[in-house]
């Protein structure tokens, strides 16, 4: 089962996680910018999950109800983005953890954290 790459990373693309796929999963797109998973190509190891410093990154059957539609996206996405395998800085203005929790909680959402994030 994939893994799914949520709106979490969407204006962030932090970029840890294609360094440390070991199938070269993870595609670099410009609308939304963001990183996104080949569902074909993702081999569910996810040590792409720990590494995600936003805990973008979820496991197909864990993704939160209210991302449910990036399951979708990433296949949709991932043709038209080049593929990426190496850190890079991630992108101006990128919020943290913190800062996405707090705009979650402010839409009245509760999102668990996956299970792999560290």
């Amino acid at each position: 089962m994939p893994h799914v790459v949520t709106a979490r990373c969407v204006g962030c693309r932090f970029t840890d996680c294609a360094a440390v796929c070991p199938v070269d999963c993870f595609f670099e797109v410009t609308d939304p910018a963001m990183l996104v998973i080949d569902p074909d190509t993702c081999i569910d190891c996810e040590l792409c999950v720990s590494a995600c410093p936003v805990h973008a990154i979820y496991p197909e059957d864990e993704v939160p109800d209210v991302y449910s539609e990036w399951i979708e996206k990433n296949a949709e996405l991932m043709a038209d983005g080049e593929n990426i395998t190496e850190q890079k800085e991630a992108l101006p203005g990128s919020k943290d953890l913190e800062a996405i929790h707090a705009e979650e909680k402010a839409k009245g959402w509760e999102i668990e954290e996956p299970s792999g994030a560290s």
